[in-house]
């Protein structure tokens, strides 16, 4: 394969899923580790990509206006959603009074819970279900059912989640960067998961690598509030500004 070739697969795979690996190049293009991180850093300084450890992320942050539905995102990088989820859930200890939120990859999370003693509040419906499913302590905030994610938001659901304190907060993003910090498409939403954050003692966000570089309408917080787990962090630049933990 000519290196055109090679450089025209590369960039198709980075728009497809804004992060990829040495070895997933490798296994893309038919070419040797050498070969792939002398393209990369040729594709680097025509400023096409951005070279990181291991692989190359995509050069600058993308602006997402709208959310897909739950189906549609419970489709996309499942299995890393589930590495971050068991090692979220593997943070709970039975003293803990915790919220989750109706991030696809917390959904995950109470599979990895079954004899948790913790109290567990959520907004998420079927966050709620798969906890009660293991019959763990769950309570559920009130307010507007919103279509699409089937998450509690509102006006309602913000003042009843004035009346609690947690020990840990585990909350889903759409979009993370350094700059706009934690970002979700629903300001509903994004309040909700602010006000979670900020009753409790630790947060965690759960993120997969396709987040990073992401920007979306609503605010959350700032990006040095949360400690994030993630599968792979595609620019090494993020520790300098929060605690990273890849799994």
């Amino acid at each position: 394969m000519l290196a055109e070739q090679r450089a025209e697969k590369i960039l198709t795979e980075l728009a497809r899923k804004r992060a990829v690996s040495v070895g997933d190049l490798c296994l893309i293009t038919g070419a040797s580790e050498t070969t792939i991180r002398r393209d990369l850093t040729a594709l680097a300084r025509q400023g096409k990509l951005s070279k990181v450890h291991g692989g190359a992320v995509r050069m600058n942050a993308e602006f997402y206006g709208e959310e897909p539905d739950m189906e549609t995102k419970r489709q996309l990088y499942t299995e890393e959603k589930v590495r971050i989820a068991a090692a979220a859930a593997s943070l709970i200890q039975d003293d803990d009074i915790v919220f989750l939120d109706s991030g696809t990859t917390v959904m995950h999370m109470p599979q990895y819970l079954q004899d948790s003693k913790a109290l567990f509040l959520t907004n998420s419906v079927e966050c709620a279900c798969r906890l009660m499913e293991r019959d763990l302590r769950t309570y559920m905030l009130g307010g507007t059912l919103k279509a699409g994610t089937m998450a509690i938001v509102g006006a309602e659901t913000v003042e009843s989640l004035r009346r609690y304190n947690f020990t840990k907060a585990f909350l889903g993003v759409n979009g993370v960067t350094i700059s706009q910090g934690f970002t979700t498409p629903d300001p509903e939403e994004a309040a909700v998961k602010a006000l979670a954050a900020s009753r409790a003692q630790e947060v965690f966000v759960v993120a997969d690598s396709s987040k990073f570089g992401r920007v979306t309408a609503a605010v959350m917080f700032s990006i040095g509030s949360a400690v994030i787990i993630t599968d792979l962090l595609p620019d090494p630049g993020y520790r300098e500004y929060t605690d990273i933990r890849e799994v």
